[in-house]
C-alpha cells in the first residue's frame, strides 16, 4: 500500500473482521442523482458501506479489507461511468488552495466562454431578420457546431451515462433537445431547402403546417447550451467552497514552535513536534499543540475552541489545548498529543464527517426531468408513429417528432435557478447575508428548530464592564480611574475590559501606576497616585486582611449567581467597590429571537459556558430551552439528538467549536464576525454579526426558493403548452424562438422581483 493510501485508510476491529475506511475523490458527477447512483453501486458490494457527497465530490467508504480492496472500489465507480481516486493530502497554503480551485473550474469556464461568444451572434441572426444576409444560415451552422459538440460535451457524456443505467435527468433533456435541433438543422441545410441562398426566418408567429425541410433550429441548440452552462458554472463555483471549512481549520494552528532542546531554544515547524517535547509559549502566541504546563502561569483565551467567554487561568500541571491563545505570561508546555490526535485535528474530523453525512439536496430540475424526459420521448415516438400511420410521409412525420424534442428542451430551465439565486444572493449581500448555493435553499422551508451558540452570537463575545457597585465613601469615577490605571498595565482580557470601560466612562487619560505587580490567579496590585491599590479576587484582598463590607459582598454574590465575574477593588486598606464583568448580550438579540419565533422556529441556546451564565442570557432574550457546559465534540451530538427527534435543525454559531455542529445541522448559519472555520462550515453567512440577520436570511432563502420553484414551473409550462403544436406539425421556427424568449423573459423578470426584499418586514 502506498504512503498516500496508508494515510487515507484507517483500520478498526469490528466483529470478527478488520473494517477499513477510505475516502475517494469522485469525478464526473453533474447532479445529486449521480451521487445517489454511485452510492447505490458501492453499497451493493459485499461488506461495503458508502456515502457519496455531491457537494464535496467525495465518497467515504467502510469495507472489509479481506474481501474488498481500494482498487475494487475504484473499479466499481469507474464501471458506473465516473472517475475515482484517493485524494491528495490537503493543501496547507492559500495559494495552493486557490490554484486547485482555479484548475477545477477552468474547463467549465472555457466551455462557457466558447458557448457565449459563439451563441450570441447565432441567436441574433435567427431572431432579427435584418441580420439575415445571404447564406447567413451557413455561418450559423459553423458557429453552432463547436457549441453543440465541444461546449455541450458534459451534457452528452452525462446523458449517455444516465441512459446506460436507465435514468433520465436534466442532462438527458438538454442533450436530446440540442442534438435534435442541431441534427435536424444539418439535415435541412444539406438535404432540405434551408440551405438555399436567400433563405430567411420571417418574423411571424402564425400557426400553420410548414415544410420541415426549410426549418433550422440552430439558435435553440446554441442558446440552450450557453444558458445552462452559465447556470452550471455559477453553481460549481459555489460548490467548490464546500470543503473550505477543513482548510480553514488547518490554518488555525501555530505554524512554528519554539522547542527547548538541551537548554537551547530551537524554532521548528509544528509538524516536527513529538510527544514529550517541551516548548515555549510567549504572551500573544498560539499554543502549538495539546499539552501540560510545566512552567509558568497565564490566562489562556480558549473561546475559539470551547465557547467559554471568560479566559481560563492555567498554572503548572494544567492541560492546555493547541491553537488556543496565550493571553498572559510566559509558559513552558510539554506536548501530550500531536498531529491527528490533537483536539483541533479531531474537530476537523468532526466537520468532515458531518459534511459527508449531510445529503445534498437533489436539484429540482432533475426531479422534474426524471418524469418529463420519458414522457417527451414517448410523445415524440407516438407523434412519429401517428404521422407515418396517417400516410403524411416520412419528412412530415420526422418534422413533427423532432419538433417535439426541440420544443421540450427549455432554455428557461437553465435560467430558472441561477437567475433567482443571483438576484437573491445579490440582495442578500446588500443586507449582509451570503447564501452559498442553491442546495441550501430547499432546507430553509423545512426548518422548525434553530440552535443558537451563545458567545459571539447572542452575546458580543467580548468581556465588558457591566456594573460598578461602590461604597458611600467613593464615587464611580474614583474607582474607575484607580482600578482602570492598574488594570491597563495587565494583559489579562478581563483587566483590559475594565481598563477600556474606565477610559470611556471617565473621559480622561488614565494615570500611570508608580508600581505594578501581577499576582498569578488572583489579580493585580500597585501604587496609583500615591494609593496602594488592589484589584482582583476577594482572596487577594484577604491576603492583605481586607474584608468586603456586607453590601459589597451581597453584590458580589448576586453577580456570581448570574454567571458574571466579580472583581473587588480596594485601596489604602479598605474595600471600595465591586465591578461586574461579563460577556454582554447584544442589543438586537431579544428582537431577533422574536422574529425567529414568528417564522415558526423554536429557539434553543447551546453553549460551553456554565449553566448560570447560560440561564441568565436565555432569560434576558426569551429562550426557554438551554444546553449548557457542552464541549465542542458534544455540540454535534446535541444537533444529532434533535434531528433524531424528528426536528429539522438550523444552527447559528461563530467559533471553531461550532464548525462541526454547523456542518451537521440541516442548515448552518455562520456569523461573519466569527472564525473562518465557522464561516466555511456554514450554508449561510451573516456578515453583520447581527442575529436579526438570521431571521432575514431564512425569510430571503424561503422567498428565493419559492421564486425558483415558480421559475421551474413556468419554464416547463411554456414548453408543455407548445408541445401539442409540435405534435400536430404546426410548430415553426419563430414560435419555437418565441417560446424560448418569452419563457426566459418571464423567468428573469420573476427573479428580479427579489430585489424588492426588505429586512425586518
Amino acid at each position: 500500500m502506498s504512503a498516500q493510501t496508508a494515510a487515507a485508510t484507517t483500520g478498526a476491529a469490528i466483529g470478527n473482521g478488520l473494517a477499513a475506511e477510505v475516502e475517494l475523490a469522485i469525478g464526473g458527477m453533474t447532479c445529486a442523482s449521480c451521487a445517489a447512483r454511485i452510492e447505490k453501486k458501492l453499497n451493493r458490494m459485499d461488506g461495503v458501506e458508502a456515502t457519496v457527497n455531491y457537494a464535496t465530490e467525495k465518497a467515504r467508504v467502510s469495507y472489509r479489507s479481506e474481501d474488498v480492496s481500494v482498487q475494487d472500489l475504484i473499479a466499481t465507480v469507474e464501471k458506473t461511468g465516473y472517475t475515482a481516486h484517493e485524494p491528495a493530502p490537503p493543501a496547507h497554503t492559500g495559494d495552493a488552495a486557490a490554484t486547485e480551485e482555479a484548475d477545477g473550474l477552468r474547463p467549465l469556464r472555457q466551455r462557457l466562454t466558447t458557448a457565449v461568444v459563439l451563441a450570441v451572434p447565432v441567436i441574433a441572426m435567427a431572431m432579427i431578420p435584418a441580420l439575415q444576409f445571404d447564406n447567413w444560415q451557413w455561418l450559423s451552422l459553423t458557429l453552432t457546431a463547436p457549441v453543440v459538440t465541444y461546449a455541450a460535451w458534459p451534457f452528452h457524456r452525462a446523458a449517455w451515462t444516465n441512459a446506460r443505467h436507465g435514468a433520465a435527468t436534466m442532462d438527458t433533456l438538454i442533450s436530446v433537445g440540442t442534438s435534435a435541433a442541431f441534427l435536424w438543422s444539418v439535415w435541412a441545410l444539406f438535404f432540405g431547402t434551408a440551405g438555399m441562398t436567400g433563405m430567411t426566418h420571417p418574423f411571424e408567429l402564425t400557426i400553420g403546417r410548414t415544410d420541415g425541410a426549410g426549418n433550422i433550429y440552430l439558435e435553440a441548440a446554441a442558446g440552450v447550451t450557453a444558458f445552462i452552462l452559465a447556470g452550471r458554472y455559477f453553481e460549481a463555483r459555489s460548490k467548490r467552497k464546500a470543503g473550505a471549512a477543513l482548510k480553514a481549520l488547518l490554518e488555525l494552528g501555530a505554524k512554528e514552535v519554539t522547542v527547548l532542546r538541551d537548554g537551547r531554544e530551537v524554532i521548528l515547524a509544528t509538524a516536527g513536534l513529538r510527544v514529550g517535547d517541551r516548548f515555549l509559549v510567549r504572551p500573544g502566541e498560539k499554543i502549538a499543540t495539546d499539552g501540560t504546563v510545566v512552567e509558568g502561569s497565564s490566562a489562556v483565551d480558549a473561546s475559539m475552541l470551547t465557547g467559554e467567554s471568560v479566559p481560563v487561568e492555567v498554572a503548572v500541571g494544567d492541560a492546555v489545548t493547541g491553537a488556543t491563545l496565550n493571553a498572559g505570561g510566559r509558559l513552558v508546555v510539554e506536548a501530550t498529543r500531536v498531529g491527528a490526535d490533537t483536539q483541533l485535528a479531531r474537530m476537523a474530523k468532526l466537520v468532515e464527517d458531518a459534511q459527508n453525512g449531510k445529503a445534498a439536496a437533489q436539484r429540482l430540475a432533475d426531479r422534474i426531468s426524471a418524469v418529463f424526459v420519458p414522457v417527451v420521448i414517448a410523445l415524440a415516438l407516438g407523434t412519429l408513429g401517428y404521422w407515418l400511420g396517417s400516410g403524411e410521409g416520412l419528412t412530415a412525420a420526422f418534422t413533427a417528432a423532432v419538433a417535439v424534442l426541440i420544443i421540450a428542451c427549455p432554455c428557461a430551465l437553465g435560467l430558472a435557478t441561477p437567475t433567482a439565486l443571483m438576484v437573491g444572493t445579490g440582495r442578500g449581500a446588500q443586507l449582509g447575508i451570503l447564501i452559498k448555493g442553491p442546495e441550501v435553499l430547499e432546507t430553509t422551508r423545512r426548518i422548525d428548530t434553530i440552535v443558537l451558540d451563545k458567545t459571539g452570537t447572542v452575546t458580543t463575545g467580548k468581556m465588558t464592564l457591566q456594573t460598578v457597585h461602590t461604597t458611600d465613601a467613593v464615587t464611580e469615577t474614583d474607582v474607575l480611574r484607580l482600578a482602570g490605571a492598574l488594570e491597563h498595565a495587565s494583559e489579562h482580557p478581563i483587566a483590559q475590559a475594565v481598563a477600556t470601560a474606565a477610559a470611556q466612562r471617565t473621559g480622561a487619560a488614565l494615570p500611570t501606576p508608580e508600581d505594578f505587580a501581577n499576582v498569578p490567579g488572583l489579580g493585580v496590585q500597585g501604587v496609583v497616585e500615591g494609593h496602594a491599590v488592589l484589584v482582583g479576587r476577594e482572596a487577594l484582598l484577604a491576603e492583605w486582611a481586607i474584608d468586603l463590607p456586607v453590601e459589597l459582598a451581597r453584590h458580589k454574590a448576586e453577580a456570581e449567581a448570574a454567571g458574571r465575574t466579580a472583581i473587588a477593588v480596594a485601596w489604602d486598606g479598605e474595600a471600595r467597590a465591586v465591578l461586574e464583568v461579563a460577556d454582554a448580550v447584544k442589543d438586537t438579540s431579544a428582537e431577533a429571537i422574536g422574529r425567529l419565533r414568528a417564522l415558526g422556529l423554536t429557539p434553543i441556546l447551546l453553549t460551553g459556558d456554565n449553566r448560570a451564565v447560560a440561564q441568565s442570557v436565555a432569560a434576558e432574550v426569551g429562550i426557554e430551552e438551554v444546553y449548557a457546559e457542552v464541549m465542542p465534540q458534544d455540540k454535534v451530538d446535541v444537533v444529532k439528538r434533535l434531528q433524531g427527534e424528528g426536528r429539522s435543525v438550523a444552527m447559528v454559531g461563530d467559533g471553531v467549536n461550532d464548525a462541526a455542529a454547523l456542518a451537521q445541522a440541516d442548515l448552518g448559519l455562520a456569523m461573519g464576525t466569527g472564525t473562518d472555520a465557522a464561516i466555511e462550515a456554514g450554508d449561510l453567512t451573516l456578515v453583520r454579526g447581527d442575529l436579526r440577520a438570521a431571521a432575514d436570511a431564512i425569510r430571503l432563502s424561503r422567498k428565493t426558493l419559492g421564486t425558483i420553484r415558480t421559475n421551474l414551473f413556468w419554464a416547463f409550462a411554456y414548453n408543455v403548452a407548445a408541445l401539442p403544436l409540435a405534435a400536430m406539425g404546426l410548430l415553426n421556427p419563430m414560435i419555437a424562438g418565441a417560446a424560448m424568449a418569452s419563457s426566459s423573459v418571464f423567468v428573469v423578470g420573476n427573479s428580479l422581483r427579489l430585489r424588492g426584499f426588505r429586512a425586518g418586514v
